[in-house]
């Protein structure tokens, strides 16, 4: 089953950009077939970091987000979608006018929206107005993003959360990848993969022996938490033929 990766939250610097280019490098590393909208236009993250595996989306343009259940549907690939901040009245409108759950369980297809929550109020209150907007129509992946913030204890103790944990929405713990070194893979532009395995500074800005490692242990932990979510446990996806492991 080819899965839809709606990575919003809706406020902007809670970290969607870097939960989608980590959940891209994912898909690449275990060889898993996907595709990448990016509807922060022509000068979105992904299609900086993963431009090989992304395009730009116009969210509030029907014939341009019918492209996300097309990809999916046609090319039995698992798709993400790098929402910006302010698309979710657009999101909404498309989902409700298209009846975009029927047509997923017709297409069988699994729509996942993954909420990045920094720990201020607004993250939190966002969720009730999520939950509103969607009910049980969609799968929830509620990401604490713990390079934006430090405690979550607000969230742990809330309302919405007992809301989520009742129709069994996932929990991923994002860890903070060390500023200065975030900022230098940032500064050069590159993936993941790239910024751990390219090493000769006479080929371009490269990172040192223990910025590469931190980025490694980084990636391994997130990983581990993305790996819990049943849309990836083992047996789900079919590697791909052929995967450019080197994105």
């Amino acid at each position: 089953m080819a899965c839809i990766h709606f990575i919003g939250g809706e406020k902007g610097g809670v970290g969607k950009s870097v939960t989608a280019r980590t959940l891209a490098q994912f898909h690449i590393d275990r060889e898993i077939p996907f595709q990448v909208f990016d509807s922060d236009g022509s000068h979105g993250a992904m299609l900086r970091f993963y431009g090989d595996f992304s395009e730009p989306l116009n969210i509030d343009a029907f014939e341009s987000a019918d492209r996300i259940i097309e990809a999916a549907a046609e090319s039995e690939v698992n798709v993400i979608v790098d929402l910006a901040a302010q698309t979710s009245r657009f999101l909404r409108i498309w989902f409700k006018q298209n009846d975009l759950p029927a047509l997923a369980a017709e297409l069988g297809l699994e729509l996942i929206y993954w909420h990045v929550m920094d720990d201020g109020h607004d993250s939190l209150a966002l969720l009730d107005v999520l939950l509103d907007d969607y009910s049980d129509a969609v799968s929830y992946v509620l990401v604490r993003n713990h390079g934006r913030g430090r405690d979550f204890q607000a969230f742990d103790k809330s309302d919405a959360k007992a809301r989520f944990d009742a129709i069994g929405a996932q929990i991923v713990d994002l860890g903070g990848l060390h500023p200065p070194t975030m900022t230098k893979i940032d500064h050069f532009g590159s993936s993941f993969w790239a910024a751990v395995n390219h090493r000769n500074a006479d080929l371009g800005p490269a990172l040192g022996i223990m910025e590469r490692q931190r980025v490694r242990v980084w990636l391994r932990n997130a990983y581990s938490e993305i790996e819990k979510l049943p849309c990836f446990a083992p047996g789900t996806h079919t590697p791909a033929n052929e995967t450019d492991t080197q994105a």
